[in-house]
């Protein structure tokens, strides 16, 4: 009989028509999957196979547009899901109600964040402090009639293939002798499916996933530290024996369990992969040749994409993959990414009132960091001789110096599509940036003549820690001195003034926390709530409140 390996995950929710959803599970063996939903809604779909693992994402259809179900997961006709006394209420699909005559578009809540160690065994404390998805969903569950959020939005860094628990680590060292590179790193596609095992079987956040919609988009430690944070790097890396197996496994996984619930049915139809994967017995081979293709030629895939939520566009975007790392034309994105955000931002404009783009990296940082990663660009590409260059790669390693600031044509471009995007009668009111990365959360906005109301919104870490050094140094980052010592950077540097200017309007925040968008009509609010210890165990402890916009 087949068993439920890990899932379900509530995936995509159809935004335009309110009746379809995919739900993604992991099985042990070949089989059917089925979701199977209390008002008759439901789907089914053969598994897929990737190195010996099983996988499906279920199409399910027949939803009631702006309604609740509860639904059961059924793998050869045997339910599995709900798991045999569980003590989380039941898993539900909410769908949106559809737009139309005398009926406004619905609001959206979106929780969203970053930079997630999985959550220590139950019983144990881990060096993090509570995990503030993991109390989401303990609250959640606690309070079945609580407001939700509509979406959940994961910026990154939802594995950690460089830094793996004390229990993951024995784990590999039963596998094979940790005196050989990697080491005590993920290695394989084995080891990184033990990543998502530890990370999503956690019983809270497998609840949580199974009845909140998620979107996801990797960052660095999905692979590793500072992936694609150079040209050097990236040399260095592939002249060692165990990158190629490394970056191709991440790149696989990241396409089965996360990549592919991204997308829309329509959008699934359409993959040729998906299809190829489907059709074969066993997919690894397709597979793996995509993903070694999208490491040597990052431009052969797009990781990046669109939803749309009624009048909420959201762009999700590539910041790792999609680099071009030669000094002479460093960017974030290659050409073609640029200007697939620049059409997706600007097609329909006036047709949506907010506009989210998401980063894993901020686009504006504390203003020292900022002139910091500038000077140091200008160094790396030989402003100051090639001394300096060899000083400024050496820094930029050392102090992940990588985020739009550290490219400075594509950090000009991004401002001037954000102001473009903000001005004029068909702006939206609001034009947001979510972010993580940075272990802290802040709230900044750009000082440029837009009709929107402009938003720099980073919240991380989801569970993890930030050294007091490291804390200390955002603190001065944002600073008057911090400012002033950023000044004398990029005069040493030669880069002028950055083309926007900003100000931080709230925060820094440092701790386990998520950041909630609430938009209805035009309006947007924001809330930023922290995971703390109480006696009574962990609680979400609010810690902003505040109106992006006036009410219309």
């Amino acid at each position: 009989m087949a068993g439920l390996r890990l899932g379900p995950l509530l995936r995509h929710v159809d935004w335009d028509t309110g009746d379809a959803a995919t739900v993604w599970v992991e099985t042990d063996r070949p089989c059917t999957a089925q979701v199977r939903c209390a008002d008759g809604a439901g789907g089914s779909v053969r598994t897929f196979q990737i190195a010996g693992h099983h996988y499906a994402l279920v199409p399910v259809t027949g939803l009631t547009p702006g309604g609740t179900t509860a639904y059961e997961v059924l793998l050869d006709g045997v339910r599995v899901w709900p798991l045999p006394d569980s003590r989380f209420p039941a898993s539900t699909i909410s769908t949106p109600a559809v737009a139309g005559p005398g009926r406004p578009a619905p609001g959206l809540r979106i929780s969203f964040g970053s930079c997630r160690q999985a959550a220590p065994p139950a019983g144990s404390r881990g060096p993090h402090g509570p995990d503030a998805l993991d109390t989401l969903a303990a609250q959640l569950a606690a309070a079945p009639q609580a407001e939700r959020p509509d979406l959940l939005l994961l910026l990154g860094d939802q594995v950690y293939a460089d830094q793996l628990s004390r229990e993951t680590r024995r784990w590999l060292a039963a596998r094979r002798d940790l005196r050989e590179p990697p080491g005590a790193q993920v290695a394989d596609y084995e080891e990184y499916t033990r990543l998502y095992y530890e990370s999503w079987l956690d019983p809270e956040i497998r609840w949580l996933l199974s009845t909140v919609p998620s979107l996801q988009i990797f960052d660095d430690h999905d692979v590793v530290d500072d992936w694609n944070t150079s040209a050097s790097w990236l040399a260095e890396m592939r002249a060692t024996p165990w990158w190629q197996e490394r970056v191709v496994s991440g790149l696989m996984s990241y396409w089965v369990y996360q990549h592919l619930g991204n997308l829309s049915p329509a959008e699934l139809a359409a993959d040729a992969l998906y299809g190829a994967v489907r059709k074969t017995p066993d997919g690894t081979d397709a597979l793996r040749a995509f993903a070694a293709e999208a490491d040597a030629d990052p431009a052969s895939v797009r990781w990046s994409y669109r939803r749309d939520f009624g009048r909420v566009r959201l762009l999700m975007v590539d910041t790792r993959a999609a680099r071009v790392l030669a000094e002479d034309r460093r960017a974030m994105l290659d050409p073609a990414e640029q200007q697939w955000v620049r059409d997706n931002a600007l097609a329909g404009h006036g047709g949506y009132d907010h506009l989210l783009v998401g980063s894993s990296l901020p686009w504006l940082m504390p203003p020292l960091i900022h002139d910091a990663e500038g000077w140091n660009a200008a160094l790396c590409r030989g402003e100051r001789g090639e001394r300096w260059a060899r000083i400024g790669e050496n820094l930029r390693r050392r102090s992940d110096l990588e985020h739009w600031a550290a490219f400075p044509a594509s950090f000009s471009a991004l401002s001037d599509l954000v102001e473009e995007v903000g001005t004029g009668p068909r702006a939206p009111a609001t034009v947001c940036v979510l972010s993580g990365d940075v272990h802290h959360a802040y709230v900044a906005e750009p000082v440029i003549p837009s009709t929107a109301r402009v938003f720099q919104l980073t919240c991380s870490p989801v569970h993890n820690s930030i050294h007091l050094a490291v804390k200390l140094g955002f603190r001065l980052g944002w600073s008057r001195t911090g400012r002033w010592l950023g000044r004398l950077l990029a005069k040493h540097g030669r880069t002028g003034r950055p083309p926007v200017a900003w100000r931080r309007t709230g925060g820094p925040w440092f701790g386990n926390q998520l950041m909630t968008l609430a938009l209805s009509g035009r309006a947007a609010r924001l809330r930023l709530d922290q995971a703390r210890r109480s006696r009574k165990g962990a609680r979400l402890v609010q810690v902003l409140d505040r109106e992006l916009t006036e009410h219309p």
